[in-house]
């Protein structure tokens, strides 16, 4: 484990990290049985799909929030 507290946005950038994982995972299951041959998953697993987007969606506001955070505080060392 790492001696380095955690900062605003890590949680969110893990959080979007896991999404994006099962959403990749639920599209490389959905497109499989295209090359295969086999017969189309349900419409239910090409929604799952769109987890990968909510995953970078999630991530990216994560970094956005870690910016936001490190740029007030330089701002408050800039002002001292």
């Amino acid at each position: 484990m790492s001696d380095e507290t955690p900062r605003p946005g890590d949680l969110l950038v893990r959080t979007g990290a896991i999404v994006f994982l099962v959403g990749a995972v639920a599209t490389l299951a959905t497109v499989a049985p295209l090359f295969l041959g086999a017969h189309p998953l349900p419409s239910a697993a090409y929604f799952i799909c769109m987890l990968m987007a909510v995953g970078f969606v999630i991530a990216a506001a994560g970094v956005l929030r870690s910016v936001s955070e490190q740029r007030r505080r330089a701002r408050q060392a800039a002002s001292r």
